[in-house]
C-alpha cells in the first residue's frame, strides 16, 4: 500500500520542532482575565460564611465569585457520550466542600499575581465535618457525601447517593461455584493499585471570550471538545449552541483531559464580566485537584484443574471514586472485562461483581488503560501465581488457556474474537526477551540478581454501539483535498493516520491531505480521544467519506467528459473513460467547481460500530534485582502487539513504548501519598516520582499483525492496551528474583526488604 503502513512523519512535526505557535495558551486572547480558585483545606465541610469584599477591592480584580453568584444546577465534568453513566452531582461552587482542594471561590484579575493576592483576602468560616478517606469504609456508612435532593444519575448502574455509591453490579456465566469446587487449585488474592496521575507535560488550562454574537468560546487543551461544550452549557444552563470550543495542540492527556476540569471556571467568568478569562493550573493543583486513576481494590478467586486448566473465574472489584463520580460507573466495568476474557478458551464459568464508592478524596477520571490496567494487574498476577503453585512455566500456563481467533468471549459483553494473535504475540515476546534460557532468574557475579516476568493484555477499539466519529473532505484547488475531523491529536497522531487512510482511499501523495483541528462550529461531530476510538471508529469514517466522495468525483468527471458515470472510472489523479480513454484530471475537476458546471464537491461520513475488536498484547520483563538495597531496575522489556494492520508503525511503535514507561513508572517509582486529613502529599514531581528514559535501559517493540473485518484497512487500536503488561510482569520477576510476592503497587525497596524478613522468618 502506498499510505497505510508506512511510516509517515506526523503532520505537526514541523511546527513543533519550529517552535510554532500551536498550543492553548498561544491561540488564547492576549488580555484575558487570570483566573485563580480559593480551594478547601478540609476534606469534608460546610461554608458557614464567605466574605469576599476585601478581594473585591483588591487592585485589578474584576470579579469574585462564592456559591451565591453561581447557577444552582448539577452537572458531571465527565467527556462522555450522553446520556452520561456518569452522576450528574458537581456545582460550579458549591457550599458543601467534600475533598482537599475542593473550589470555595472564583477570583479573576488582571494578572494572575493580583488574584492570588485577592484570593488571600477572602474569609471564609467552615465547619469540618468527618470525612471517610478509606474506600472500604464508605458503602451504608453514616457519614453521606452526597446528600443533596438534586443529585441525579442518568443512567441505571446501581448508584444511590445516600449509601455513598457511585454504582454497582454483576454479570456472569455459569454456574461459578460449581466450577470452582471442581478445580483441584484454587488462587485467592487481594491486590490493590494507587490513584496514578497523568502527569502530562501541559497542566490543565483554557481560556473563553464572547464573540461578536454573545456566544461564548471556549479555547481548551481537551480530549473531548463536544463533551466540554455540552458539559460548559449544562452547567451554565444555557443552550448548546451558545458555546463554541476550540482544540488548540495538546501537550499530553493520557485520559486526563477527558475529565471538563478546568473549563468552567473561566465560563462563568467571562459570562458574568463579559470578559475574555483564562485558567491555567499550577503543577500542584494538577497533581493535587484534577482527576487521577480509579484507586481500585480487586479480589481474585482463580480455579484450574492440576495440569492447568483454567476452568473459572470470581473477580469483585472496589473502586475509589473520590468525592465525585465522573468515569466511576465506567471505568470499573473494564477491570473485569477486559482481563477475564484473556483465558476464554477452557473457562466454564466467569463471575464479574464490582462497587464504586464515594469518600472524601481527591475525584478520580480517566486515565490510560481506564480500568483496565488495574484489573490486568490482579488478574495476570493471579495467573502468574497459578502457574508457581503448579510448578510451570507462565508462558506453557497461557498457552493452554489463551482466547483464539474465532473463539466467543462472554465475560467480553459475548464478542467473537474475529482478530487475534495472542498466541503469536506471547511466543514472539518469548523468543525476543530469551525466556527459555533467562526464567526464572540467575545471580550475576556481584550479586545482583537477573530475573524475568512476563504478562498478557487486551483492550479495546472504541466502546461498542455508543462511540461516533465523522469526517468531512472536499475537494479545494489544484486536485488537493481539505479534511475536517472532530477526533482530537493529543500527540498520539491521529491527524496523520486518518490522513494516511484517505490517501490510501483517494489513491493520493499524504501530502494532498490537509487536516483541520477541532472546532465545533465547523468539525463533523467525534466523541473525541479516549477507549482507544480514533483509529477503528474515525478511520471507518475516513473510509466511508472517501467512498462517498469518489462517487461525488466520478459523476463530475462524467459530466465534464459527457458520458455516463457508469462509463468512467477514478484513478486517483483524475477520472478516466472506460470507453474512450479520455481523462479529466483531478485539477479540472477542482476548477469546474469555480463555474456553473459543477457542484461543490464534498462528502461526510460518520461510523460506530455495534462490537470493539479488542487488541492484544503480551508482555516480557526482565528486570536487576539488588538484594542488598531492595532496588530493582528493568534492563529489557518486550512488548509484543496485536493491533490488526498497523497503520503507521512509527507512531505505533512509539506509542507502545510510551505506554510501557507509564506502566513501569506506575509500578516501581509513582507514589500518590495522602495525610490523615486527606491531603495529597506528593504535589510536585519531587515527591511524584516519574521514570525518565534512563530508567529504562532498554524497550523493544514488534507487532504480529491481524486483520480486523470491522476495521479500516484491518486495524483495530493500540493506545490503551500497551500499558496494561508492566505491573504484572514487573512483579513476577520481582517474585523470581526474591521470592516475594508484592500484590499492592508500586513495588518499592521497602517492600522488597520488608518482604525477604518475614519470608525468612
Amino acid at each position: 500500500m502506498r499510505s497505510v503502513g508506512q511510516g509517515v512523519r506526523k503532520k505537526d512535526s514541523a511546527a513543533l520542532l519550529s517552535g510554532k505557535p500551536v498550543y492553548t495558551e498561544d491561540v488564547s486572547p492576549k488580555n484575558c482575565l487570570q483566573v485563580v480558585i480559593l480551594r478547601s483545606p478540609h476534606a469534608h465541610a460546610m461554608i458557614e460564611e464567605i466574605d469576599v469584599s476585601r478581594a473585591l477591592k483588591a487592585p485589578g480584580v474584576a470579579c469574585a465569585l462564592t456559591y451565591h453568584d453561581v447557577p444552582d444546577i448539577r452537572f458531571t465534568q465527565a467527556g462522555q457520550t450522553y446520556p452520561e453513566f456518569s452522576p450528574y452531582d458537581r456545582l460550579i461552587l458549591d457550599r458543601h466542600l467534600r475533598c482537599v482542594g475542593d473550589p470555595v471561590a472564583i477570583v479573576a484579575a488582571a494578572t494572575r499575581e493580583q488574584a492570588e493576592a485577592a484570593i488571600r483576602l477572602i474569609r471564609v468560616k467552615y465547619q469540618i465535618l468527618p470525612a471517610i478517606l478509606d474506600a472500604k469504609t464508605a458503602k451504608d456508612n453514616p457519614i453521606c457525601i452526597h446528600p443533596e435532593e438534586n443529585w441525579r444519575a442518568l443512567v441505571p448502574c446501581g448508584a444511590d447517593n445516600r449509601r455513598n455509591l457511585v454504582a454497582e453490579g454483576r454479570d456472569e456465566s455459569g454456574d461459578i461455584e460449581a466450577e470452582l469446587a471442581a478445580c483441584d487449585i484454587i488462587i485467592e488474592q487481594d491486590y490493590s493499585t494507587l490513584a496514578n496521575q497523568q502527569a502530562m507535560m501541559e497542566t490543565f488550562r483554557a481560556s473563553t471570550q464572547l464573540d461578536a454574537y454573545g456566544r461564548l468560546t471556549v479555547i481548551s487543551s481537551t480530549q473531548v471538545p463536544f463533551h466540554v461544550r455540552r458539559n460548559v452549557a449544562t452547567a451554565l444552563g444555557i443552550p448548546k449552541n451558545q458555546v463554541r470550543v476550540i482544540k488548540p495542540r495538546i501537550g499530553g492527556g493520557f485520559g486526563a483531559k477527558q475529565t471538563m476540569v478546568c473549563e468552567i471556571y473561566p465560563a462563568i467568568v467571562t459570562m458574568k464580566t463579559g470578559l475574555p478569562a483564562m485558567i491555567v493550573y499550577t503543577r500542584g493543583e494538577s497533581q493535587t485537584i484534577s482527576s487521577p486513576r480509579h484507586a481500585m481494590n480487586i479480589h481474585v478467586r482463580l480455579g484450574a484443574t492440576k495440569d492447568g486448566v483454567i476452568r473459572a473465574v470470581d473477580m469483585f472489584t472496589l473502586s475509589n471514586s473520590g468525592a465525585y463520580g465522573e468515569h466511576g460507573p465506567t471505568t470499573v466495568g473494564l477491570s473485569g472485562h477486559k482481563s477475564i476474557p484473556l483465558y476464554t478458551h477452557n473457562m466454564k464459568a466467569f463471575r464479574f461483581s464490582w462497587e464504586v464508592v464515594y469518600t472524601n478524596t481527591m475525584s478520580a477520571g480517566a486515565y490510560r488503560g481506564y480500568g483496565a490496567t488495574q484489573g490486568m494487574f490482579a488478574m495476570e498476577s493471579a495467573v502468574n501465581e497459578l502457574a508457581h503453585r503448579l510448578n510451570m512455566d507462565p508462558g506453557e500456563l497461557r498457552a493452554r488457556n489463551i482466547v483464539r481467533q474465532g473463539e466467543v468471549m462472554p465475560a467480553y459483553y459475548g464478542e467473537r474474537a474475529d482478530s487475534c494473535t495472542l498466541d503469536g504475540c506471547l511466543a514472539r515476546a518469548q523468543e525476543m526477551i530469551g525466556w527459555k534460557e533467562k526464567y526464572p532468574a540467575k545471580t550475576l557475579p556481584n550479586g545482583h540478581v537477573r530475573a524475568v516476568g512476563m504478562a498478557l493484555a487486551m483492550q479495546g477499539s472504541g466502546i461498542s454501539a455508543v462511540d461516533t466519529g465523522s469526517v468531512e473532505i472536499r475537494l479545494c484547488d489544484e486536485g488537493t483535498y481539505v479534511m475536517a475531523i472532530g477526533a482530537t491529536d493529543m500527540g498520539t497522531g491521529c491527524d496523520t493516520i486518518l490522513a494516511q487512510m484517505a490517501a490510501e482511499s483517494l489513491d493520493c501523495p499524504i501530502e494532498n491531505i490537509a487536516v483541520h483541528g477541532v472546532d465545533t462550529d465547523h468539525s463533523p461531530y467525534d466523541c473525541g480521544s479516549y477507549a482507544s476510538s480514533t483509529t477503528y471508529v474515525t478511520g471507518m469514517a475516513v473510509v466511508k467519506t472517501c467512498e462517498k466522495l469518489i462517487r461525488q468525483l466520478e459523476a463530475a468527471g462524467a459530466k465534464l467528459l459527457a458520458c455516463d458515470a457508469e462509463e468512467v472510472v477514478f484513478e486517483g489523479d483524475g477520472v478516466r473513460s472506460t470507453k474512450d480513454e479520455r481523462k479529466v484530471t483531478l485539477g479540472e475537476i477542482a476548477a469546474a467547481q469555480m463555474t456553473a458546471s459543477v457542484d461543490t464537491i464534498a462528502a461526510c461520513a460518520s461510523n460506530g460500530s455495534p462490537i470493539s475488536p479488542p487488541p492484544f498484547m503480551a508482555g516480557c520483563a526482565e528486570i536487576d534485582l539488588d538484594p542488598q538495597t531492595g532496588v530493582v531496575e528493568v534492563v529489557d522489556y518486550v512488548g509484543v502487539v496485536d493491533c490488526g494492520t498497523v497503520i503507521n508503525p512509527q507512531l505505533a511503535r512509539v506509542q507502545t513504548e510510551g505506554g510501557i514507561m507509564q506502566g513501569i513508572g506506575m509500578t516501581l517509582t509513582e507514589q500518590p501519598r495522602m495525610d490523615a486529613r486527606g491531603r495529597t502529599m506528593s504535589n510536585s514531581f519531587l515527591q511524584y516520582k516519574l521514570p525518565t528514559r534512563m530508567d529504562a535501559h532498554s524497550i523493544r517493540v514488534d507487532f504480529v499483525p491481524s486483520y480486523e473485518p470491522t476495521g479500516p484497512f484491518g486495524a483495530k487500536s493500540i493506545g490503551e492496551c500497551v500499558i496494561n503488561t508492566p505491573a504484572p510482569a514487573i512483579a513476577d520477576a520481582v517474585f523470581h528474583a526474591c521470592g516475594v510476592r508484592i500484590r499492592n503497587l508500586p513495588i518499592t525497596p521497602e517492600k522488597i526488604l520488608l518482604g525477604e524478613k518475614e519470608k525468612d522468618a
